[in-house]
Order: C-alpha cells, then sequence, then structure tokens
C-alpha cells in the first residue's frame, strides 16, 4: 500500500501509520483525521498506539486562534526559559502549543472527553479555513478551557521541520480534507513499534504505512520543486 492507499484511508475515516525518518525519531505513528474521529477511535489510539494523543492543526489557525508554540513562550519566563531552550536528539523545536479540555467534558481524560475535545476542535478549525476567523476564536474561548488533556500541535511547515506533525497534516491537505488531525505514537515492551513489525500490521490489517519521505517528495513534486535536500538531517535545527 502507498499514498493514494494512505489518502484514501484517511478521507474514509481509517487510520494510517507515517514513519517519519531513521534520521528523525524513527518512530510510526497511528493517525486518523479528525472529521471522523470518536471515542471509539481515541480508545484504538490509546490501546492500539500507546503514545500521546495529540490533535494537530496548521500554523494558519495556530495564527487565527492566538496560540504559542509552547516552548517559544516558555522562553520569555526567566527561569522556565531555561526548559524550553533544550532540544532532544533530533533537534527541532517542538510543535507544542497548548493542551484543552471542552468544558463539556467530564473529566477531560475519559475516550468521550477526549472525542469530544477533538471534533469541537475541527469545528473551529473549519471556521477558521472558511475565514471565519472570529467565529473561530469565539467557540475556542468560550468551550475550552486550559491546561487540559489533549494538547494542540501545530506544523511548522514541512520547509522548516518533518515531524509527524507535519507530515500529517501535510497528508491531509494532499487528501483534500481540512488540516486537523489526531495522531499518537505507536509503542511496544516499553520501546517503539519497529518498521517490520508496522510492516507486518499493515499487511495483516489492511492499514496503510507511509514514509515520511513519500510524503515530503510528493509534496515537493505538487510544488514544482526537487526532494534534494529537503529531507534529513539537514533539515533539522
Amino acid at each position: 500500500m502507498g499514498l493514494a492507499d494512505a489518502l484514501e484511508a484517511l478521507r474514509s475515516g481509517r487510520p494510517v501509520m507515517i514513519y517519519d525518518s531513521s534520521d528523525r525519531e524513527g518512530e510510526v505513528d497511528l493517525v486518523f483525521h479528525a472529521s471522523q474521529i470518536d471515542a471509539g477511535k481515541i480508545a484504538m489510539l490509546r490501546r492500539e498506539a500507546g503514545g500521546l494523543i495529540c490533535f494537530a492543526t496548521s500554523d494558519r489557525v495556530r495564527s487565527v486562534l492566538g496560540l504559542p508554540f509552547m516552548n517559544e513562550f516558555l522562553e520569555q519566563h526567566p527561569l522556565l526559559g531555561k526548559l524550553a531552550v533544550k532540544r532532544l536528539g533530533y533537534g527541532d523545536p517542538p510543535a507544542f502549543t497548548l493542551w484543552v479540555n471542552h468544558v463539556d467534558s467530564v473529566t477531560g481524560i475519559r475516550d468521550r472527553d477526549r472525542a469530544l475535545t477533538a471534533r469541537r476542535l475541527y469545528d473551529v478549525v473549519i471556521l477558521a479555513e472558511k475565514g471565519e476567523e472570529a467565529e473561530a476564536r469565539r467557540i475556542f474561548y468560550e468551550e475550552f478551557t486550559a491546561p487540559g488533556h489533549l494538547p494542540i500541535l501545530a506544523s511548522r511547515g514541512l520547509e522548516n521541520r518533518h515531524g509527524h506533525t507535519e507530515l500529517a497534516v501535510t497528508l491531509a491537505s494532499l487528501a483534500g480534507l481540512p488540516p486537523a488531525v489526531v495522531f499518537a505514537e505507536m509503542l511496544v515492551d516499553g520501546g517503539v513499534l519497529s518498521v517490520e513489525e508496522a510492516k507486518r500490521l499493515s499487511r495483516e490489517r489492511g492499514i496503510p504505512l507511509i514514509s515520511g519521505k513519500e510524503i515530503v517528495e510528493h509534496y515537493m513534486r505538487i510544488r514544482g520543486g526537487t526532494q534534494g535536500g529537503v529531507y534529513g538531517k539537514d533539515r533539522r535545527r
């Protein structure tokens, strides 16, 4: 299964697995498009992926909502900034903004709670994408509370970063869908799911597996650019 299968899976509400790169995290994430997220899919991410369940969108939506990148926000604090300037091994600045709950959640962590939060965030994304920015902001600031149990991640753009946030948001765009995805890292036995095991799952369960390299190369072809020098260690920062 390749890119076409991954795009169709997202459109159909089915999961996709994305492997970023051996030059980066070396992890496989399980990804759903947010338009069809529900408690069952949140439970699948929790049980069968096991990593941090996140909602990701575009930098434009982040800007419309006035969300800060958390590392940049913390860097302004004289003490907490010492934590924010550090980087993990792959070198990228993180994609995290705020962690939120919808106000109608019970505790925020339950599958139904996180599904509600993600679905309503999707509605906000749709409004922002349609140019109804004031309404998007109104709903966001009236209906959500922070800190919460669902982190909002924002793409920094494939030109700048090749994390799962950028890859998944770009894949949604390539599928003709709004920039809103829900995903989690696939973990096993205290470590990460190997690519070989991900390939086995892909064959047995019909879940498309696609690499970050495939997404970036297709994105660059559409933009009329060339792939050379765009993907890999030379783009980490």
